[in-house]
């Protein structure tokens, strides 16, 4: 997955924010349950407002991502 989430993050640099989080660390943790996630790997899109748009587990569609942008 790595691979594949810093390929879009540099495909879309400063058009896209991409935010990292390791539950094992303390402030992943902390955001763990204010954003719902229980599952590594989760992917949460949000609009420029913040609102959730939508989420994957497990894998990331490349596709999804950048019709999601357009």
């Amino acid at each position: 997955m790595k691979p594949i989430v810093d390929g879009i993050e540099q495909e879309y640099n400063g058009r896209l924010l991409v935010i990292r989080l390791n539950i094992q660390e303390q402030v992943g943790r902390e955001l763990a349950p204010v954003f719902g996630f229980e599952y590594t790997p989760t992917f949460i899109f949000f609009d420029a407002q913040g609102n959730e748009l939508w989420r994957s587990v497990g894998s990331l569609d490349p596709d999804k991502l950048r019709q999601s942008l357009e």
